[in-house]
């Protein structure tokens, strides 16, 4: 059944109302005389193309008709991917995206264009238009019959990527969907797939299972690189970086995993492990931007460790690498802020330095992935406020606890919003009546987002 208003009725309508002659619409659109009458006819099909410049023509915003062409060209009558395509794209362009899915619905039930579909949905997401993406991505992972295909996996691959962010529970459920499919990828891919796997749970601080995940990485890459020529074109690797980075990498995540699960010392040897695997023969260019990345870890993790340790003179030499190294302030700060209160050490002056920096949200999460600048800006924030406790600096401390519990719920994550919880209640009478008064308004927050939740009913009827 046709919808009751369609676009020849619209455009007819819309010349009689105003009184134009078919040749004068035809002038003013730029859309050919004798093709404007076969659309209003129904004889001929109307182009995107010429959609565009009608809706323009009648002065309607960008789009317009679009709902009503899906239904008409897609829905209504037999889809042709000729015309397809230059629809999604558009819709995708105009970021119409209730379009979008109508369409695909409807077009993907005889999965006649899963193949297109895909390398559609490819073309979008290297063009960053990653809603759209998605949606394509998830059609196509749905209507493949293939469960073992590589592109199935590379559709859940993207979909996860896509689904990450600022909620640490959808994170988590993120990550444990796709992970069954990493290894039904390219070889090559799953570097790149298990190094995002591996930065998530870094983020979740699932460090056993970042260990593991880190572990996996290096054996890959050490099994690729046996079988790959060292001068692959970049334009034709798979991988995102050079293999000898991902052998670096899973030292340098497992240097992170032990640093937090209090093993200092296997830190330090894993820390010496990427350092040894970045002594490349005659680098080139790329190789050289990522071998100073890596020196320059190794620097800030070696002091990190020592001074995790309990060795207080590394702390100038630290705080000299900071002031070199701006995009590790806020990683380096968390470092500091937790030996401080390990150790009762006096960070006055560190604080009093990087001052300006600190009042500065951009400036602290600059340089990593959006998880982990979250969950480092956060545990900065607590490790703050413990400091300042401890004291009695109770009005600061409680003010960095206040803005550490509304990041913690803004992201969803509930270790660190019971972590300022149990902190406020053991310096409670310590609350100014403002303080008293914004933890009641953060609180409700968390309550009225556990109301909203929807929990399943189960019955045997």
């Amino acid at each position: 059944m046709e919808p009751t208003t369609t676009i020849r009725s619209n455009i007819e309508d819309y010349i009689r109302k105003q009184g134009y002659t078919l040749q004068y619409f035809a002038d003013i659109s730029g859309v050919n005389a004798g093709t404007l009458s076969a659309i209003i006819k129904g004889t001929r099909p109307i182009a995107m193309a010429q959609l565009d410049l009608i809706t323009q023509g009648m002065k309607l915003e960008e789009g317009h008709f679009y709902e009503i062409y899906g239904a008409e060209c897609f829905v209504e009558s037999a889809p042709h991917w000729r015309r397809l395509e230059p629809f999604l794209l558009r819709c995708a362009e105009l970021d119409k995206l209730d379009c979008i899915q109508r369409v695909i619905q409807q077009v993907t039930d005889d999965r006649s264009y899963v193949s297109e579909l895909f390398e559609l949905a490819e073309s979008m997401f290297e063009r960053g238009q990653k809603k759209a993406a998605r949606m394509l991505y998830e059609c196509v992972a749905e209507c493949e019959k293939y469960q073992h295909s590589e592109r199935l996996a590379l559709c859940q691959y993207r979909i996860f990527t896509l689904s990450l962010g600022q909620d640490q529970h959808e994170n988590l459920r993120a990550a444990v969907h796709f992970e069954p499919y990493i290894n039904r990828l390219d070889e090559e891919r799953q570097l790149d797939a298990i190094k995002d796997l591996a930065n998530t749970y870094s983020a979740l601080r699932y460090w056993d299972k970042l260990f593991t995940l880190a572990d996996e990485l290096g054996r890959k890459a050490e099994i690729i690189q046996t079988y790959t020529k060292k001068n692959v074109d970049k334009a034709s690797r798979v991988t995102s970086y050079p293999l000898f980075v991902y052998k670096a990498y899973s030292s340098l995540l497992k240097a992170t995993a032990s640093e937090r699960l209090g093993k200092y010392e296997e830190a330090l040897r894993y820390t010496k492990a990427y350092a040894d695997l970045i002594k490349i023969i005659e680098p080139d260019d790329e190789d050289i931007f990522y071998i100073i990345k890596f020196k320059g870890w190794e620097e800030a993790n070696t002091y990190l460790y020592h001074l995790l340790m309990g060795d207080k003179n590394v702390l100038p030499a630290y705080v000299d690498f900071i002031e070199r190294n701006q995009k590790e302030l806020l990683p380096a700060l968390v470092n500091i802020m937790e030996a401080a209160n390990k150790y009762d050490m006096d960070v006055d002056e560190v604080l009093d330095k990087f001052g300006v920096q600190m009042t500065s949200v951009d400036t602290l999460i600059q340089g990593y992935s959006k998880q982990v600048k979250l969950d480092l800006y956060i545990t900065f924030l607590v490790e703050l406020s413990i400091y300042h406790l401890a004291r009695g600096r109770y009005e600061e401390g409680m003010k960095q606890l206040m803005e550490c519990l509304a990041s913690a719920i803004k992201i969803n994550n509930q270790s660190d919003i019971i972590h300022c919880v149990a902190l406020y209640e053991k310096y409670r009478n310590k609350a100014s009546k403002e303080i008293e008064s914004q933890y009641h308004s953060l609180m409700t927050e968390v309550e009225n987002y556990y109301e909203k939740k929807e929990y399943p009913v189960y019955s045997l009827a």
